[in-house]
């Protein structure tokens, strides 16, 4: 087979989506229609601005790794982008048990300015191409190549137009295809757009991040003399952890009425801008951060995530690079609790904040390749029982008190009008 020749359609051959294990009923997709309706339930969100590529099979078309990544503003990225995309695929793809045999490509993105999704569809068909051109070059053929936007899904490879207009096609309505029935008894949930995701991680904007940030410029210049005039590193640590769990607390007794953006303002609201830079800038600690990453379990998940969530959103101005340890944890803990889409896309924005911060580096590679979490989880408990042996110590440190009622945000800590959501 040439690099660019047309290969089989879907109509021609079924996938098994992901929805299904070789133990639960699986569901077949034979259409264009159908493997656009499947993309959110294989990652677990709405990409948007993204290329995402899914390794098939086998003769039945069983879906395996999933690889996704941004598509470059430049055009002249998109060659060297495409190389490196199909080659991770593939190499990933044989270290877990076989090359594939095809691949099923997606490009999502809206339109910009006056653009329509026909024209983002054209403009992104040179990229495309240029992955068809990839992969094969790797004796990988795309199945199928689409391109999603507005609403609409156009197909790279098909020639029919009949099958694939040229003014696209419109996607199902939300949870009415037979994959959003299946994936609804299978448990599996889309949890928003990649871009909401994100958003409740991003820096605060506004004045409060003004706020946010001269506090961190406090912490940090009364932090230095501490430790200049004898203030030893565990009682700075120790300190941390303390704080850590007083802010757990804090979260814990006060739960949010709504989830979503509406939950992470009362969050904010919950912090003082003093208490959580002094939290912040001890995380950048390794032995603090791996104390805090014992809390990944049980009652202490939960507040635990919340307050990574808000204190990565607090790493604002000339302390962008601090976010990648509560990144890191709020990865960890959403990957501990099953969550993997979230926990891939906090990892992400971790290494996007440091791409040198190790720990991220590890989760994110192990996450990516199916590994259980036990086993660290398992490590972090074993940690934990040598640092406190004795029992009643350790569950004080790692848990939270229960729900006892709510107490009302701090005035004047909500987020300003504008600001990152």
């Amino acid at each position: 087979m040439t690099n660019n020749s047309e290969s089989r359609r879907p109509s021609d051959r079924s996938f098994i989506s992901p929805a299904g294990t070789t133990d639960e009923p699986q569901i077949t997709l034979r259409s264009p229609a159908e493997l656009a309706d499947a993309l959110p339930y294989m990652l677990g969100f709405h990409p948007s601005d993204s290329l995402v590529m899914v390794a098939v099979h086998g003769e039945g078309g069983r879906f395996g790794g999933r690889l996704r990544v941004g598509i470059p503003t430049a055009p002249a990225e998109w060659e060297d982008t495409a190389r490196q995309v199909a080659d991770c695929l593939v190499r990933g793809s044989e270290r877990r048990g076989g090359k594939p045999d095809g691949i099923v490509v997606y490009l999502c993105q809206e339109p910009r300015g006056e653009e329509d999704g026909q024209g983002v569809m054209t403009r992104l068909r040179p990229f495309a191409q240029r992955i068809r051109l990839a992969c094969g070059a790797l004796d990988v053929p795309v199945l199928e190549a689409l391109c999603l936007s507005a609403g609409r899904f156009w197909s790279y490879v098909c020639p029919d137009g009949r099958c694939c207009p040229a003014e696209g096609s419109p996607l199902a309505p939300v949870g009415t295809s037979v994959m959003a029935a299946a994936a609804t008894f299978a448990g599996l949930r889309i949890r928003g757009s990649l871009e909401e995701i994100e958003g409740r991680l991003a820096p605060l904007r506004g004045a409060l991040a003004e706020e946010t940030e001269r506090a961190l410029d406090r912490a940090a210049a009364a932090l230095m003399p501490r430790i200049l005039h004898g203030a030893t590193r565990e009682e700075v640590g120790a300190e941390t952890i303390t704080l850590a769990q007083d802010l757990m607390r804090r979260m814990t007794l006060a739960p949010p009425v709504e989830g979503g953006t509406r939950g992470d303002d009362w969050d904010d609201a919950l912090l003082g801008h003093d208490e959580a830079a002094s939290l912040i800038l001890g995380l950048q600690d390794r032995e603090v951060r791996d104390i805090a990453a014992e809390w990944m379990e049980g009652e202490a998940a939960a507040p635990a995530l919340r307050l990574w969530r808000a204190l990565a959103r607090r790493c604002v101005g000339a302390y962008g690079e601090h976010a990648a340890a509560p990144l890191t944890l709020a990865g960890w803990v959403s990957w501990s609790t099953g969550d993997e889409p979230t926990a891939r896309i906090a990892l992400g924005l971790a290494l996007r904040a440091d791409a040198d911060y190790r720990f991220a580096q590890l989760l994110h590679h192990a996450c990516n390749e199916g590994i259980d979490p036990e086993g660290l989880r398992q490590c972090l408990r074993e940690e934990r029982r040598r640092r406190e042996p004795r029992r009643s110590r350790s569950a004080a440190v790692t848990r939270p008190p229960g729900r006892r009622g709510r107490t009302a945000p701090r005035r004047g800590s909500r987020r300003t009008a504008g600001s990152g959501q």
